[in-house]
């Protein structure tokens, strides 16, 4: 198993106004044009490089996702690992760890249940090579 930890937002400098903050979550997403929607893609995958950059993996991908939020609110998980797993697995394919992001490659996705860090919020990916070792995970974190 590799663990990986993806941003739940990308922050982007401005020259004249102060710097956005993008939330990565499906309700964002739908409403951004297509020039902000690959800036940010780029700008997820740029930060992801470092850590997929020496990561070599089989042909057969199973993948976990856990949502760590940033506070009690209320939120709907699969809205922001949608968006967070549409970008991690591009960066993947750009990277050349695995040829394509299609379900040949990447067999299957679970997301685990949602848990708080107020201080450092994200969503931790887990690699797996082989099916046995992806189920003993999701069995484990029920």
């Amino acid at each position: 198993m590799i663990k990986i930890d993806c941003p739940v937002y990308i922050i982007v400098p401005r020259k004249t106004k102060k710097d956005r903050k993008y939330s990565l979550n499906l309700n964002q997403y739908r409403n951004w044009k297509f020039v902000v929607s690959n800036m940010l893609k780029d700008t997820f995958s740029e930060g992801m490089r470092g850590v997929l950059s020496d990561l070599k993996l089989k042909d057969e991908l199973y993948i976990s996702y856990k949502y760590y939020k940033g506070s009690n609110r209320r939120s709907d998980k699969n809205n922001v690992i949608s968006i967070v797993d549409k970008f991690f697995c591009d960066s993947l394919v750009k990277y050349n760890i695995i040829p394509d992001d299609n379900d040949n490659i990447i067999i299957s996705t679970h997301n685990h249940q949602t848990e708080i860090d107020k201080l450092n919020p994200r969503v931790e990916a887990r690699l797996f090579n082989n099916k046995e070792d992806y189920l003993k995970d999701i069995i484990k974190n029920l």
